[in-house]
């Protein structure tokens, strides 16, 4: 599994950094994010449903993030 380290950027840094990291994956491949952004909690859901991708978790650890993501296929 792919992990995209966001940490320490802001809307939309981990999103793109995410979106670069699920098109060089395969169909149906998760992608695991780490964010510290809060809006991530609203933005990657609302992410996922707009382009396809399925958010498989998401959960908080003290100020940091973690979500996973598979990759939809074409």
């Amino acid at each position: 599994m792919k992990t995209v380290d966001a940490l320490g950027t802001y809307c939309p840094v981990p999103l793109q950094l995410l979106d670069r990291a699920l098109a060089r994956a395969g169909e149906g491949e998760v992608v695991a994010l780490l964010a510290d952004d809060p809006l991530i909690e609203v933005d990657l859901p609302a992410w996922c449903h707009e382009t396809g991708h399925r958010l498989m978790a998401l959960r908080r650890d003290g100020d940091e993030w973690q979500g996973l993501v598979r990759r939809r296929r074409r």
